[in-house]
């Protein structure tokens, strides 16, 4: 049993787990902000790995699968650019990771029914998946010709300690609380990366698209944050939230500057035999500002955002505070939707895209 405060360590209870199949993919679409580029890396990437001859499968994995919305254009790119290097009957085997806490039932669902599935797509892929946290090993040595991960390694694999003052570290004014996020992010990457650097054949490509910091230290999603805190006050002081409950909640959710991605790479510039190929750190468009700017609908701006949390954030706060799902999610989208319509603003969104390689072993 965990001491008294002391907030719960396990990966699986860190990384949000989606409410509901259609509510999670319908409501977290900012997620495919960067995915345009994200894909044409990708489609790079799958051009480039070296194939294995048939009978033995083409394995592209899905780190952090979540429902795989996100993951099917991405995943019917790389399939028609490894299609135009190899037979149509080679056999294609797509792998998609999550937490055991994850909603496989919405993932297969997804796979099954979506018209972009790639599934409907290609009579020669196969579909399976593991539950399991990729800040361990999940698939076999030298098995991954091509990975993609997505809006996943910003989790942490624990939540370090509380966050007084705010919702995620990167906004806390304590030294010392943003010390233990940045430690724990630094750990948590080179485990990621020592675990794919395992599981990724030689000449096997990842790409990785997540939350990042710039140079300056901005971590962005400053409307959103101010947002989630006045409402997630709210509901404390109508004892919705208790005050236990409240100073609980946090995001353990982490921005990286280009210079942390680099960091296990140094100083040789190969960290288990992974190399940074490709590294951009950039702002994402909010798809949602810029539907505003269309429409000056104000009211469905904020709808949206108000979606998106109920979707994408709560999870999070309630793996680290448990409440009433349902309570809290109406009145935090309401809360959120209200407080973003009342004064619309465009959200920094800084973002990372990493194309990572495996070089073969010197002798092999």
């Amino acid at each position: 049993m965990k001491p008294e405060g002391q907030l719960p360590e396990s990966s699986a209870v860190v990384r949000p787990v989606p409410v509901g199949s259609s509510t999670y993919t319908a409501r977290s679409r900012l997620q495919a902000a960067g995915l345009a580029e994200a894909i044409r890396l990708f489609e790079q990437a799958a051009g480039a790995v070296a194939l294995p001859r048939p009978p033995q499968p083409i394995v592209i994995a899905d780190y952090g699968a979540a429902t795989g919305h996100n993951s099917l254009r991405p995943i019917c790119a790389a399939i028609d650019v490894l299609r135009s290097r190899t037979s149509a009957d080679h056999s294609v085997l797509v792998t998609h990771t999550d937490v055991p806490k994850n909603d496989f039932s919405a993932l297969f669902d997804t796979l099954s029914n979506d018209p972009d599935s790639y599934l409907a797509h290609d009579p020669a892929t196969f579909t399976s998946a593991v539950g399991r946290s990729f800040f361990d090993q999940i698939l076999p040595s030298n098995s991954v010709n091509l990975g993609w991960s997505a809006w996943a390694i910003q989790f942490l694999s624990r939540v370090p300690e509380p966050v007084p003052d705010h919702l995620v570290a990167a906004g806390s004014s304590d030294d010392r609380v943003r010390t233990a996020y940045a430690r724990q992010a630094a750990r948590d990457w080179q485990d990621f990366l020592a675990f794919r650097g395992r599981e990724l054949a030689p000449h096997g490509r990842l790409l990785v698209m997540t939350m990042a910091l710039h140079d300056s230290g901005e971590f962005g999603h400053r409307p959103l944050l101010a947002a989630l805190r006045d409402t997630l006050a709210e509901l404390r002081d109508d004892g919705v939230l208790t005050d236990d409950q409240w100073r609980r909640m946090v995001l353990p959710i982490v921005g990286r500057s280009a210079a942390d991605f680099v960091a296990p790479f140094a100083p040789s510039g190969r960290y288990e035999r992974l190399e940074v190929e490709h590294l951009e750190v950039f702002d994402a468009q909010d798809r949602y500002y810029a539907q505003y700017r269309v429409d000056g609908d104000a009211a469905a701006f904020g709808a949206q955002w108000g979606a998106f949390c109920r979707a994408a954030v709560l999870p999070a706060l309630l793996a680290t505070a448990p409440a009433d799902p349902a309570l809290v999610g109406d009145r935090l989208e309401a809360g959120v939707a209200a407080r973003m319509a009342a004064d619309p603003q465009e959200s920094q969104l800084p973002m990372a895209q990493l194309v990572l390689v495996k070089r073969p072993h010197p002798t092999g």
